[in-house]
């Protein structure tokens, strides 16, 4: 099977768009945190600093321990996602960009003469030289070439930063056998003491596990798929549908009250009432979680009939927080998930209720705060909190700045 796809990773891409706007920032170790705490957590670390063991999660106390010359950056979504546009405008002026897997990640597909191992590589190689001269020099990647996207991530770890590496087909498994477990996409905690319960401790014997040893491995056609990707087949991606939306915060000192917290998951339910819309779904359930200052948590959830008006929402959220219990330690971060997500076109008629009336209000407060920005228009409960818990980047979630930008 030839080559088929040049998968982009960008290495400590938070970090880096960091160093490219801020030239006092390169060549020193950097932290993106979410907030200017040290109770918070490193969201991001440039690989100045993962040499002296700060990385993704680390507590910004703990990171300030191993590295005392570190540099504390709090993070800047909306940059991230700008950035993020022009580098897809970059990579596209060479070749198609296939899929766009996160913010710091995508591919493209190879076709004809692209699919041999030499061309394919000088593409890589122009690639880079376009992201450095269109976007900047900072933004380094690394860029795995191989039969299917699995096989092309994987080949995005054997060198960073900075990388390029190609799997061909005469290069597999053998290729694979300097990896970890953990190296390769799927691969977790949990799953990894799966395989070792069956004596699968390593890539190699992975690799030599049959297909009916690795469906049992993952309890179904996973592992199938996962023993075809292991040989370079091409396998197609499972549809996926779309089962919540969500935001969480860490509070700043200023906020670590129940009021304030309250305050910040009015805005953080406002926000992903607004998503929701934007999606053509109505969500008929809502979870609410704090993490406390003593490690402790409390959590709640109520259902409902499916929604996607705010009103409502705030009205569910008002009945969940009512069971917040008084006298325990200061909050410390606060999240909020609409779930039981469907088709708004699936949405029942109410008797009682002027839906009409109320999707128009919706209507209408979204385009205000889209045309005009973030707050222009808002139910009060958030006052406290306008200026937290701003546009936040998940792994599989780029914001649209129209819709979440701030």
């Amino acid at each position: 099977m030839s080559l088929r796809v040049l998968y982009i990773d960008f290495n400590s891409y938070f970090a880096s768009v960091e160093q490219q706007r801020r030239p006092e920032l390169r060549g020193k170790p950097v932290a993106v945190l979410p907030v200017m705490a040290d109770t918070t957590c490193c969201i991001a670390a440039s690989y100045e600093a993962k040499k002296f063991g700060v990385k993704t999660g680390t507590q910004v106390r703990e990171a300030k321990r191993l590295c005392p010359g570190l540099q504390l950056v709090e993070a800047q979504p909306a940059v991230y996602v700008e950035y993020h546009n022009r580098l897809v405008e970059a990579v596209e002026s060479c070749a198609h960009v296939e899929q766009v897997l996160s913010i710091d990640e995508m591919y493209c597909e190879l076709l004809g003469r692209e699919r041999q191992r030499e061309r394919a590589l000088t593409l890589a190689r122009g690639i880079k030289r376009v992201i450095a001269d269109k976007v900047g020099a900072e933004l380094r990647c690394s860029i795995g070439i191989a039969p299917n996207v699995f096989l092309a991530k994987t080949a995005t770890e054997i060198q960073k930063p900075d990388g390029l590496a190609a799997i061909e087909q005469k290069d597999l498994p053998d290729c694979l056998f300097g990896l970890d477990l953990r190296d390769l996409c799927g691969i977790g905690s949990s799953m990894e003491k799966r395989l070792r319960a069956l004596e699968i401790r390593s890539v190699e014997a992975l690799c030599k596990a049959s297909r009916s040893e690795l469906r049992e491995a993952w309890g179904g056609i996973g592992g199938e798929r996962m023993y075809d990707k292991l040989r370079g087949v091409w396998v197609p991606d499972l549809l996926t549908k779309r089962s919540s939306v969500g935001h969480s915060h860490v509070l700043p000192p200023a906020l670590r009250s129940p009021r304030a917290a309250y305050s910040v998951l009015h805005r953080l339910l406002q926000k992903a009432a607004m998503r929701l819309r934007s999606y053509g779904l109505i969500a008929g359930a809502l979870h609410a979680h704090v993490r406390r200052l003593d490690g402790s948590s409390w959590e709640n959830h109520v259902r409902f009939d499916p929604t996607q008006d705010t009103l409502r929402l705030l009205e569910a959220l008002k009945a969940l927080w009512a069971g917040y219990p008084a006298g325990v330690a200061a909050p410390l971060k606060v999240s909020i998930t609409l779930l039981d997500l469907h088709e708004q076109s699936n949405q029942s008629r109410s008797l009682f209720d002027n839906v009409e009336a109320r999707n128009r209000l919706n209507a209408a407060i979204d385009w205000l705060n889209q045309r005009y920005g973030r707050n222009t228009v808002y139910f009060g409960g958030a006052h406290r909190a306008l200026g937290s818990a701003p546009m936040r980047i998940a792994f599989n979630h780029i914001p649209d700045p129209v819709v979440e930008g701030d």
